[in-house]
């Protein structure tokens, strides 16, 4: 490998607004329905479709605050800047970068186990040896380049699209004498309680978005683009998660959908399709694509808070042909590895919905504040002063029942 370096090295500007709405798809649409959606019901029983409304609500009012931001401080590490900005404390800008990182190993090991268990429906291989061949593989391409890793995400997006595609298609019958009060209704056998935990991990499949950001000094005209990106990222995941839930917890029972391992497989064949094989491989595609943009995203949160001078400057090291911070990286996989290793996917996704709220907290919080020190910017859009309070709110309050139900 060729010597790096460090002061100098400059991120590479290579990606439009397609590529980082696809970007972002990818890694929410990843995380949520391909590998969660049956533990989701596991928790919230027939009121999942319920679940995923909380959640939706939570996420929506956090990303408005994002897209505000993101226009505002178009920059690596962009988390830290926006709390540094609102609140001048290096010590917290340090600590919440370095706990988005740990919210985005811990995503991309459930992601790794998730990949493994779709591999299991066709292939016996070991959910471990699975797991972390993934982890290995997607890591040296993230080296490679972010031009690479990006068009890979985007090109994975389009194929975990068809596969939502196909199971609302598939399974359009769900809708025929469908009952929207049902959907929104409590299931007794779970209660408030089992709607809420539901909806805590249903979380988990919204996030995503916030990775985003973190690749704006490689995004042409980021100002613009990643506040866009955002909003068309999160309504067109919105859209196909809420229809491909009512289809799902329509044609399987909750309990069944909470045992399987390859959740869509195993509606899609209920839906009348002799076999759901290639259901198998797009949930593996689509967890692909959820990891890979955690590696990006974890190495470019390391490598902005090293270019602030907050961590060692080691980690904002740049290679010299490939242009990606390569030590911040491998860091990244290694930790992304030992997760994998010690917790298993449901405790690794509410681990990370629990980093990722608390984070989301500060965020609208930081909002807050610097919209009252600037009221006038040269972002790209601005969102009512209510929209951060509303945010802080929303995810204290999660946070908070969740704590009580644990």
């Amino acid at each position: 490998m060729k010597d790096t370096s460090a002061g100098g090295g400059r991120l590479n500007r290579t990606l439009g607004l397609p590529t980082v709405a696809l970007y972002g798809l990818g890694n929410i649409l990843g995380a949520g329905i391909y590998v969660l959606i049956g533990k989701v019901a596991g928790f919230a029983g027939a009121s999942t479709t319920l679940a995923f409304l909380m959640a939706m609500v939570t996420a929506t009012v956090t990303a408005l605050s994002y897209m505000e931001l993101a226009g505002r401080y178009p920059v690596s590490a962009s988390v830290s800047v926006y709390l540094h900005r609102a609140f001048g404390k290096r010590w917290l800008s340090t600590v919440i970068g370095l706990t988005m990182v740990g919210g985005g190993v811990a995503s991309a090991a459930a992601l790794a186990q998730g990949f493994a268990g779709y591999l299991n429906s066709f292939i016996s291989v070991p959910t471990m040896a699975g797991s972390l061949g993934l982890l290995v593989v997607l890591g040296a391409i993230a080296i490679k380049g972010i031009g690479e890793s990006a068009i890979m995400a985007a090109l994975l997006t389009g194929l975990e699209v068809l596969g939502l595609l196909l199971v609302i298609w598939f399974g359009r019958k769900a809708f025929t004498h469908l009952d929207v009060g049902s959907l929104v209704a409590i299931d007794p056998a779970v209660g408030l309680g089992g709607v809420v935990a539901g909806a805590f991990l249903a979380f988990y499949a919204f996030i995503g978005f916030e990775d985003m950001v973190n690749v704006a000094e490689e995004a042409r005209n980021p100002s613009r683009t990643m506040p866009l990106a955002i909003l068309f990222a999160l309504l067109a995941s919105t859209v196909l998660y809420l229809l491909v839930v009512v289809v799902s917890t329509t044609l399987v029972p909750p309990a069944e959908l909470a045992a399987s391992d390859a959740p869509l497989t195993l509606v899609i064949e209920r839906s009348g399709v002799s076999h759901g094989v290639f259901l198998s491989v797009i949930g593996m595609i689509a967890a692909i694509n959820g990891v890979i943009v955690q590696v990006i995203m974890g190495s470019r949160t390391l490598y902005g808070l090293a270019k602030e001078g907050w961590i060692h400057s080691r980690f904002g090291l740049v290679h010299r042909s490939f242009q990606t911070p390569v030590t911040a990286t491998l860091v990244i996989v290694a930790a992304m590895i030992v997760g994998t290793v010690v917790l298993p996917l449901v405790a690794l996704a509410q681990l990370t919905s629990l980093l990722v709220l608390a984070i989301f907290t500060l965020v609208n919080a930081s909002l807050i504040v610097i919209k009252r020190r600037h009221r006038t910017h040269g972002g790209f859009m601005s969102v009512p002063v209510a929209v951060p309070y509303l945010g802080v709110l929303l995810c204290l309050g999660t946070i908070t029942v969740q704590v009580v139900i644990w």
